[in-house]
C-alpha cells in the first residue's frame, strides 16, 4: 500500500487507487490518494519543521549515507518492485538502483562541504579593514515533483541535495510509481531523518499539484517532466526557486569517421532501454551519408537482436511501455509518418504494452515522429553530407537536452560540441550518456537549472553575504 507520510506518520487517504502491473495487467498493490486537507497538513508540517530543525551537516551527511546502504540492501525487492510499477526489466531496475545509490552518497558528501566563498572586498578602490564572504543557507520547503520513468534516481537527486543543504521536502511522485517514493521515503526514516522533515503525497497533478503550487511557503520546486507541465510551474512559482528537466527530442551525429563496432551498441542502449520512455533516449539519429550503406544495415540488425518481452524474462531488453495508451499514441505516429512516405526498417508493432524496437528511415523533419517527442523504443534515421547541416538541423529543434557524437576527430568534437545547444553535448557517447555526478540539465524548452548533487544543493540554498568591518 502506497499510503502518505504526514507529519512524521503514515496514514491512508481519502481515497486508494488500484495499481496494475505493467506487463500482465493484475492488480499488485493500492495508492493513498491525498484530500486538499492532507496535502495542506503536509506543507504545514514541514515547513515548521524546518524552522525548528537541529541537523547539523554531519548529522545529513550520516542519515544520507545511512540511507544509501539501505537502499542497496534492498535491490532485489526495489527491483522487482519497479518490475511490476514501471515496467523496468532487470538491467534497468538494477541500474536504476545502483544510481541512486551513488546519488545518495553524493548528496551526502555535498552536505559536508557546501561552502560559500571569499569576496575579495580590497579588489574596490578606496576598501579598507573590512572582509567578505558568502554562506549558503536553507531554502525551507522544497516540492520535489517526479515522473514514472525513473522512480528512485530521479527523485534522489531532489530530496538528496534539498535535504543535504538543511531543507525539507514535500514529494508529489508520479501515480504510476508511488510505492517506489514509499520505499526511497522508509530508507530516509531508517536512516535517522526527522520525520517531519519529509512529507509525501500523491494523486492526480491536476488538483495536488496545483495545490502545491499556490501554497506560498514552499520555496523551491524541483520538477522533471512535460515541457506544458514545466511553464505552468514556473509561472506559477513567481520569483520562488524552480528547477525544470524538461521534454526533449534527442539527437546523435554519426560522423563518417566514427568507430561504428562502438557507436551502434552505445547508440541501441539509448534508444532503446527502459522501452524509450528517456527524455534523452536517441529519437533522432543523424548519419553520415558516406558510411550510410555500411551502418543502417549493421545497426537493423543488431536492433533486430535486441529482444522486447516480459520484463522478468533476463533476456529481455525492453519491457512494456507505461500504459497501453502509451503505446498505442505511439504506433499511430510510425503510422502516420509511413503514410507520409516513411519506411519502417524493422518494428512498427506492439503487442500488449510491449512496443518493438523500431527504426524508420525516409523521415522529414515535419513527421510527429521526427519533430515531437515519442517517448518511445522508436529511432528515426537522417543522413547528411556535411557535418554543419547536421548541427543545424539538429539545433533546429526548440529543445535542448542532450545530444551525442561519434567521431575519431578531435578538431570535429571540440567544434561541434561548442556548435550543438544542448544542455549536455557527448562525444562517443550517445544522447542519454550520464554518471550521476556530472551536471544534467537542458536549454530552450528543455528548462533550466541542473541536477547533480554538487550543483543542485546550491540552487537548493539561498548564498547569503556577510561582510564585517573591523
Amino acid at each position: 500500500m502506497a499510503q502518505l507520510l504526514i507529519d512524521g506518520r503514515w496514514v491512508d487517504g481519502e481515497s486508494t487507487e488500484h495499481l496494475v502491473d505493467k506487463y500482465r495487467g493484475a492488480v499488485f498493490g493500492e495508492m493513498a490518494v491525498a484530500s486538499a486537507e492532507q496535502v495542506r497538513l503536509a506543507v504545514t508540517g514541514t515547513h515548521a519543521a524546518v524552522q525548528s530543525s537541529k541537523l547539523k551537516p554531519y548529522d545529513r551527511y550520516r542519515i544520507l549515507l545511512k540511507a544509501a546502504r539501505i537502499v542497496e540492501g534492498q535491490i532485489e525487492a526495489l527491483i522487482a518492485l519497479m518490475r511490476d510499477e514501471t515496467g523496468f526489466t532487470r538491467a534497468d531496475g538494477e541500474n536504476e538502483v545502483r544510481r541512486c545509490v551513488q546519488t545518495l552518497e553524493l548528496s551526502a558528501e555535498e552536505a559536508k562541504r557546501l561552502n560559500g566563498e571569499l569576496v575579495p572586498m580590497q579588489a574596490a578602490d578606496g576598501v579598507q579593514n573590512r572582509m567578505g564572504f558568502t554562506i549558503h543557507m536553507p531554502r525551507g520547503v522544497i516540492c520535489a515533483i517526479t515522473p514514472f520513468n525513473s522512480p528512485l534516481n530521479t527523485l534522489a537527486h531532489k530530496v538528496g541535495p534539498a535535504l543535504a543543504g538543511g531543507n525539507a521536502v514535500v514529494i508529489k511522485p508520479s501515480n504510476h510509481s508511488p510505492l517506489s517514493a514509499v520505499a526511497l521515503c522508509e530508507a530516509l526514516l531508517e536512516a535517522g531523518l526527522p520525520p517531519d522533515l519529509l512529507a509525501l503525497v500523491h494523486g492526480p497533478g491536476q488538483t495536488i499539484g496545483r495545490q502545491l503550487l499556490a501554497d506560498q511557503r514552499i520555496a523551491f520546486y524541483a520538477f522533471t517532466g512535460s515541457t506544458q507541465v514545466g511553464r505552468e510551474i514556473q509561472q506559477a512559482a513567481g520569483l520562488r526557486g524552480v528547477q525544470l528537466e524538461l521534454g526533449s527530442i534527442a539527437s546523435t551525429i554519426v560522423c563518417h569517421d566514427a568507430d561504428i563496432g562502438l557507436a551502434i551498441p552505445k547508440i541501441i542502449n539509448a534508444g532503446f532501454r527502459k522501452a524509450g520512455q528517456v527524455c534523452t533516449s536517441v529519437q533522432r539519429l543523424f548519419i553520415d551519408r558516406r558510411i550510410a550503406g555500411e551502418f543502417v544495415p549493421r545497426f537493423v540488425e543488431a536492433v533486430r537482436a535486441t529482444k522486447a518481452g516480459d520484463p522478468a524474462d533476463p533476456s529481455v531488453v525492453i519491457g512494456p511501455m507505461i500504459t497501453r495508451g502509451h503505446a498505442e499514441r505511439a504506433a499511430s505516429w510510425v503510422k502516420d509518418a509511413v503514410a507520409g512516405g516513411a519506411r519502417i526498417l524493422t518494428g512498427g508493432t506492439f503487442e500488449g504494452q510491449v512496443f518493438a524496437p523500431t527504426v524508420l528511415d525516409r523521415v522529414d523533419e515535419t513527421m510527429r515522429v521526427v519533430c515531437e517527442e515519442i517517448f518511445a523504443p522508436v529511432v528515426c534515421l537522417m543522413e547528411f553530407e556535411d557535418i554543419d547541416d547536421a548541427v543545424a538541423r539538429a539545433n533546429a529543434s526548440p529543445f535542448g537536452l542532450a545530444a551525442g557524437l561519434f567521431t575519431t576527430n578531435l578538431q570535429t568534437a571540440f567544434r561541434v560540441s561548442r556548435a550543438l545547444r544542448f544542455g549536455g553535448v557527448h562525444v562517443n557517447e550517445a544522447s542519454s550518456a550520464r554518471i550521476d555526478v556530472m551536471p544534467f540539465g537542458g536549454v530552450k524548452d528543455s528548462g533550466y537549472g541542473r541536477e547533480s548533487p554538487a550543483y543542485a544543493i546550491r540552487e537548493m540554498t539561498e548564498e547569503r553575504l556577510i561582510t564585517i568591518a573591523y
